[in-house]
């Protein structure tokens, strides 16, 4: 468990940032993480686990950990149900393939996620209907400060729209070291309205569905918009769906009719973003390295050798260039560093 020094970080983000880590550690346990945390002095931390939801703008002068815990272990199960505990640095996809291949359904709609399983509580992430919190039963933390554990239950989470407790109250204080979920071994619960799951099992001609067909379908329609990682740079879908008031929403029907939209609740509307991006006229576009999917608005790219401060910069000019055509603000999904 050596630390490095001025280690390049560009392998640990989805986005292939260059950028140094001025001190640089990988743990495989709890224990190594605790004893890391109780050794390194005065230094800033900065939590690395799969570097999919992060733009890198300028080296990080502080103690990178990268979180490398490993595990996937049965807690309970019944015919019906089994309960999983999954350790925070899990691949997030190679856990829902686990659960498909063991036909355990609940997160079949959030294949193809990036990022790993001790981050997808932070952000609560979600996908084609379905929400991390939809399965969850709680999570193992251990506390920067004090390296006291503490579990989680869903209440205290506070999980919101791509938002929970990590991110607010308690932002900085805790480190997720595995997550629980509870899943269906029988009778699952299918989700195929939201976006284009439907017309992907239709066109297959799937009438009863198995939740390794939902992956699939996922799969497929992920992969038709949304570039892979390893070939183009990105950290998926960059901004927020912006979520407007019940009169917000009826001012902006009366001048966009043909817009797609959600309803949320009677009196909040979600409108996709990359909806807003593309009709302010970025798809596509390039800048320099730093450019906008051609497939999907929502996702900005590394087309090679782009800065973070240049990605960051074509995204202030995209919320910029929204909120002067339709007067909606549109929030980064990713963090900012």
């Amino acid at each position: 468990m050596p630390i490095e020094t001025n280690t390049s970080l560009k392998a640990y983000n989805t986005f292939g940032i260059d950028v140094a880590a001025n001190k640089f550690v990988s743990v495989n346990s709890v224990e190594e993480l605790k004893k890391v945390l109780a050794n390194r002095g005065n230094d800033p931390l900065f939590l690395l686990g799969g570097g999919s939801n992060m733009l890198l703008t300028k080296n990080i002068e502080a103690l990178v950990i990268h979180l490398n815990l490993k595990g996937i272990s049965v807690l309970s199960e019944n015919e019906h149900s089994v309960q999983l505990r999954v350790m925070a640095g899990e691949n997030w996809h190679e856990f829902v393939l686990f659960c498909i291949n063991n036909n355990y359904g609940g997160v079949e709609n959030l294949s193809l996620i990036p990022g790993n399983v001790g981050t997808a509580p932070i952000q609560n992430i979600g996908a084609y209907g379905v929400e991390l919190k939809d399965t969850f039963v709680r999570c193992e933390a251990l506390h920067i400060e004090t390296l006291s554990e503490k579990t989680f239950s869903k209440k205290e989470c506070n999980f919101g729209y791509r938002n929970s407790v990590f991110k607010n109250e308690l932002k900085g204080e805790y480190i997720i070291t595995s997550v629980t979920f509870e899943l269906t071994k029988t009778n699952h619960e299918l989700h195929t309205s939201y976006g284009a799951i439907q017309q992907e099992l239709d066109r297959k001609g799937i009438n009863s569905p198995s939740i390794s067909d939902i992956s699939e379908a996922v799969i497929a329609i992920r992969k038709s918009k949304l570039p892979d990682p390893t070939e183009l740079g990105n950290s998926g879908s960059f901004f927020k769906n912006p979520i407007i008031t019940s009169e917000a929403f009826q001012a902006f029907r009366l001048q966009y009719p043909e817009a797609p939209f959600y309803e949320v609740s009677p009196t909040e509307f979600k409108i996709p973003a990359g909806w807003l991006i593309e009709q302010a006229g970025f798809r596509g576009k390039r800048f320099g390295d730093a450019g906008v999917h051609k497939n999907q608005a929502l996702v900005l790219v590394n087309h090679g050798n782009a800065t973070g401060e240049e990605i960051w910069q074509l995204a202030l000019k995209i919320q910029k260039e929204v909120r002067s055509k339709f007067g909606i603000y549109i929030e980064p999904e990713v963090n900012v560093f």
